[in-house]
């Protein structure tokens, strides 16, 4: 009989992973340990690996991104309020 599908949380999925990249023990145990399929575990410690970057600092890249463009776009909103004042006055409107 086939088991019903299964949905992890986050924190677990990491901590099984970690586990595995430890390699203080075999995946056939981990997988024991947890009832979970090796293939399982090798792949949440794979997407880790893959991922392990974001955790130092691409969302703080993101956001320095984003802060710097909305600076930039303020700016230029400013010299077009002022170019739009200018223009105004000479054509007298």
């Amino acid at each position: 009989m086939r088991r019903k599908r299964r949905n992890f949380q986050p924190s677990f999925k990491a901590k099984v992973a970690l586990e595995a990249v430890k390699e203080e023990r075999t995946l056939a145990e981990l997988a024991e340990k947890y009832d979970l399929h090796p293939n399982q575990i090798s792949e949440w410690k794979k997407q880790l690996l893959e991922h392990a970057d974001s955790v130092f600092g691409s969302h703080q890249d993101e956001k320095r991104f984003t802060d710097d463009r909305i600076k930039d776009m303020e700016a230029k909103i400013g010299q077009q309020a002022l170019e739009i004042d200018f223009l105004a006055k000479v054509l007298g409107r």
